[in-house]
């Protein structure tokens, strides 16, 4: 039992962060449409926010390792 709440665990979190990272890559690309000048901040902004996301799934292996 504690494999699949492990396995539910990372499967989740991986869905919840490739979700997460397709609304912010298609919100930087909408804003890049639309003010082209603003490139480089709206590039940065999005940077620190993939990386945050991806926090999400590095600690659902955690949780999952400490589950298992």
């Amino acid at each position: 039992m504690n494999m699949l709440a492990a396995a539910i665990a990372v499967g989740l979190g991986a869905l919840g962060a490739s979700i997460g990272n397709g609304l912010i890559v298609k919100s930087t690309v909408s804003g890049i449409a639309r003010q082209p000048e603003l490139r480089g901040t709206l590039q940065t902004t999005m940077f620190i926010g993939v990386a945050l996301v991806e926090a999400l799934p590095i600690i659902a292996v955690v949780i999952a390792f400490m589950a298992m």
